[in-house]
């Protein structure tokens, strides 16, 4: 069904504001670059101009928050029907690039327009917080122009209506009135109904690789429990008030390599794993040059729990502690924290961001790499 677009200058009496064609197709691109939100949802671009593997060009290609991709074709003028053959061959390119591609393609964009160099920082400026384990779950193409004939919306609608294919249709008019320019949007097909695409799909290769060494723990400081500074001073890290905090921690292998967080703070360790995870009964730690058990030392937090001891369910409320030998640790004031570094809500996890990695080790002066 055409789709008319109006728009009217209210004075004394409507006037109707003149429709012209977009200058040029570079224009509307130029355009949506400088805000990405003229197109409705937030978009981090990662793109422009991308050569496929096919030898094809993908005008825009985007990031949602999710960390799904954005493919997005620009027709100026009418669009014929070959246009939704050309998306589709972009999704079958698309739905195929790794996490190292990913961020590949990126740095190129990013390269000589005053962008962060990493994605995981633009990712984070753009909405607030890391990117996903997992890029490319999910991809949607999008055709942006002013006219599709009558054959291209059947086609559209079929595949995304039928077939759940992530295909759209975005319209843009742009108007001129008394020297200034307009532009006003909408979608084929409502976004709200529009299908999404299918869960799951190809994921392999999607997250960054693993060396096989580094974690990430979390440190949880607080007032009324653990105290960084006790982890500092007699090495180790630690997690307990139940299975479900203390589990992820009691995985660490001997000799991982930790990059320790304190939530809301920042990086303030790295060290290697010495000894298997203990609960904080019978657990040894260095004193001043000698093993000494925790319980005996002179600790400023926490680590007695109230359910220590057997209390009929199945349920390890113990805080269990993993000695650990640092390589460099800072006090909790000398944290280091950026936009895009790794965070997450497990008490340990396997460490895969290469942006955090390299980012943290070279602000404590770390040189071995894994």
């Amino acid at each position: 069904m055409p789709l008319e677009f109006g728009l009217w200058r209210v004075d004394d009496t409507p006037v109707r504001v003149a429709t012209r064609a977009m200058p040029l197709e570079s224009r509307l691109e130029q355009l949506i670059e400088a805000d990405p939100g003229i197109l409705g949802s937030p978009l981090l671009l990662i793109g422009r101009q991308v050569t496929t593997r096919y030898g094809k060009v993908v005008d825009l290609l985007g990031m949602d928050a999710e960390g799904g991709l954005h493919v997005l074709e620009l027709k100026r003028d009418r669009t014929p029907r070959e246009v939704v053959a050309q998306v589709l061959d972009y999704g079958s390119w698309v739905q195929d690039l790794t996490n190292e591609q990913i961020r590949d393609i990126y740095a190129s964009y990013a390269r000589g327009r005053g962008l962060p160099a990493e994605l995981d920082e633009a990712f984070a400026l753009r909405f607030g917080g890391s990117p996903p384990e997992v890029l490319n779950a999910t991809h949607a193409l999008t055709v942006v122009a002013s006219e599709i004939d009558p054959a291209t919306e059947r086609i559209v609608t079929y595949l995304a209506s039928g077939f759940q294919v992530p295909v759209n249709v975005l319209f843009f008019r742009y108007f001129e009135d008394e020297g200034r320019s307009y532009l006003a949007r909408t979608w084929l097909i409502d976004e709200t109904e529009a299908a999404a695409p299918p869960a799951g799909g190809k994921r392999r290769g999607k997250q960054e690789p693993w060396n096989g060494t580094d974690w990430y723990v979390s440190f949880g400081d607080d007032p009324a429990g653990r105290d960084w500074d006790d982890a500092l001073r007699h090495g180790f890290v630690s997690a307990g008030g139940g299975d479900w905090f203390s589990r992820t921690l009691r995985s660490l292998p001997l000799g991982a390599r930790v990059f320790t967080h304190i939530p809301r703070t920042g990086y303030v360790g790295v060290g290697t794993v010495s000894e298997e995870p203990q609960p904080f009964a019978d657990a040894l730690l260095d004193a001043d040059g000698e093993p000494r058990r925790m319980a005996d030392l002179p600790l400023k937090g926490t680590y007695r729990r109230a359910g220590d001891e057997a209390d009929g369910t199945d349920e390890d409320r113990r805080e269990w502690i993993v000695p650990v030998t640092w390589e460099r640790a800072v006090p909790r004031d000398q944290a280091l924290w950026r936009p895009g570094f790794f965070a997450n809500q497990n008490s340990a996890c396997k460490l895969r961001a290469r942006f955090t990695i390299d980012e943290v080790s070279r602000h404590f002066g770390l040189t071995e790499q894994p």
